[in-house]
């Protein structure tokens, strides 16, 4: 029988140390053996980044394809407003970061869910009679992304589902496929400027339904919902007692003909977690600085989902302290000019977007409302040498060094997403390109006939 003796040495300036002595009475025991199991090594990835995947990655790094060297490449692909240095935020959302940074004293930790002071500043910002807000409802993240990923992973179990639009962005799908929860596509309607199908909607429901993701201003279509289009979502979600998640990254961004109106400003009862962020209205995506606010009027949600959030932010201790600290001022002293400047560009954009590919023949643009972006649909009965949206994506690369996003990352095949933020000069000679293109491979009903008779 082994017997063992324990024993605390330690003396000076070192801490204890315990050692423990194995007297062996005659059996041998093999250092590093452990019972049961043979040494080797077997590292594998976790299931959780196997179920991981992002549609977007997948299919543009699948493309391989090289743009035409005689011209230079064209990106309308990235949502990102920065690229081109067109679109640089405002001095006075700089000039906080820098006072902040030269203070000293945001360069610890901040509480996992943000500084009290910031979350108020955000409630006082989107504080209304018709959404009262206060800090205790305000949960900052990093980035609107980790804001949607802590609003899915509190709301839904593995084995639940929830309803995602199609199109839409692709991030839903993988932060649910990773969390182990079914997504289910409502459909929105390209004729009716990408309103729901509410109908379809509904009939997803079932008792496994976690929540129903509504994205307004939206990420790709560019559209707005209406007032009484929001109504008659909240009264769906009402009806099937569906909490909602609103994305809602693009608030505000709305055209002059046009009124973004928070969903949670029109909900008597369906709670709602609305994720926001500096990242697009400010054109500081790179920054990381998102939100979660809770609006519960009816304490559906109550202290669980509250208290679900907080131990859910403390996974990574929250988003970066120098942003915070400058958060407040660049909320509240950001001048109005701004805003309507960089709507300005972007409206401007898009008209002349659309007004270019609306004259190509095949091609029918969807006039957006709001957001950074146009969705594009391909008659593909009149480019019949193309199978789908991809096909025709790459080759407008190869051709005219162009870059589209083929809507099939958005789960709606044979459109193309436009992104608007580009330089106007740029805009015009994109389209220009993707109208040679266009001519370069149309083909009218008989020769698309004749195309397919060949093939």
């Amino acid at each position: 029988m082994d017997s063992y003796l324990i024993q605390v040495n330690g003396h000076g300036d070192h801490a204890p140390v315990l050692d423990v002595h194995l007297k062996n009475t005659g059996n041998t025991i093999s250092p590093g053996k452990v019972k049961g199991r043979k040494p080797r090594w077997a590292v594998r990835a976790s299931e959780m980044s196997k179920k991981t995947f992002n549609p977007i990655r997948a299919i543009v790094d699948s493309m391989k394809v090289e743009p035409n060297p005689k011209k230079a490449m064209i990106s309308l692909s990235l949502g990102d407003p920065t690229v081109f240095g067109n679109l640089p935020t405002n001095d006075e959302v700089t000039r906080a970061v820098k006072e902040v940074l030269d203070s000293g004293q945001y360069n610890g930790y901040a509480p996992s869910v943000g500084y009290q002071s910031c979350r108020e500043a955000v409630a006082a910002y989107y504080n209304c009679p018709e959404a009262p807000l206060k800090a205790q409802d305000v949960i900052l993240t990093s980035g609107c992304s980790q804001a949607i990923e802590l609003a899915l992973a509190v709301l839904a179990n593995p084995g639940q589902n929830i309803l995602v639009p199609r199109p839409g962005f692709s991030l839903y799908k993988t932060l649910a496929l990773s969390l182990g929860i079914e997504v289910k596509l409502y459909n929105l309607l390209p004729e009716k400027a990408w309103e729901i199908d509410l109908e379809h909607l509904e009939s997803l429901v079932d008792e496994k339904t976690a929540c129903l993701i509504v994205n307004n201003p939206s990420n790709p279509c560019g559209s707005v919902f209406s007032k009484s289009h929001l109504q008659e979502i909240l009264a769906v979600a009402s009806r099937q007692c569906v909490p909602i998640l609103a994305d809602e990254i693009y608030g505000d961004m709305v055209f002059a003909d046009c009124k973004y109106e928070p969903i949670a400003t029109l909900s008597t009862n369906v709670p709602v977690l609305s994720c926001g962020g500096l990242a697009k209205r400010w054109l500081v995506p790179g920054w990381r600085m998102g939100w979660i606010l809770i609006h519960d009027r009816r304490d559906i949600f109550g202290n669980e989902i509250r208290d679900g959030l907080l131990r859910l932010s403390q996974r990574i201790l929250g988003p970066c302290t120098i942003v915070q600290g400058a958060l407040e001022r660049i909320l509240h002293r950001t001048p109005p000019e701004f805003y309507h400047n960089t709507l300005s560009i972007l409206k401007s954009n898009a008209d002349l977007c659309y007004a270019a590919l609306s004259a190509i023949p095949g091609l029918q643009p969807v006039r957006p409302a709001g957001a950074m972006y146009l969705m594009v649909e391909i008659e593909m009965e009149h480019f019949p040498e193309f199978e789908n949206d991809v096909e025709f994506t790459e080759r407008l690369i190869s051709e005219q060094s162009v870059f589209c996003l083929p809507a099939t990352c958005f789960e709606y095949p044979n459109f193309f997403r436009v992104v608007t933020t580009v330089p106007e000069e740029m805009i015009l000679e994109a389209c220009s390109r993707i109208q040679e293109f266009c001519e370069m491979h149309y083909q009218g009903a008989e020769g698309a006939q004749d195309l397919e008779c060949d093939k």
